[in-house]
């Protein structure tokens, strides 16, 4: 006796909704909106320089402790700037 086969229906193509509805310069629009709206409440960032370079060194040290991803940063090595990538 055989089995009976199921046929799959292919999944109805989902349509974007919200924000991924927009395109993406109405998209940076509303972001920029956003933005200077944070900046005029004094809600939006506000980093001197030395801040900023603090939060980047701890950033890199943070990443620098995952031995994998850097091992795969040096085996890539300057293969993206010789068009080998």
């Amino acid at each position: 006796m055989k089995k009976p086969t199921l046929m799959k229906k292919p999944l109805p193509q989902k349509k974007p909704r919200g924000l991924a509805a927009l395109s993406p310069t109405r998209r940076r629009e509303i972001a920029a909106m956003g933005g200077r709206t944070a900046q005029a409440m004094g809600k939006g960032n506000q980093f001197t320089s030395a801040q900023a370079r603090s939060a980047g060194k701890k950033g890199g040290r943070a990443i620098s402790k995952d031995k994998k991803h850097m091992a795969a940063i040096g085996a890539k090595g300057g293969s993206a700037s010789r068009g080998t990538a």
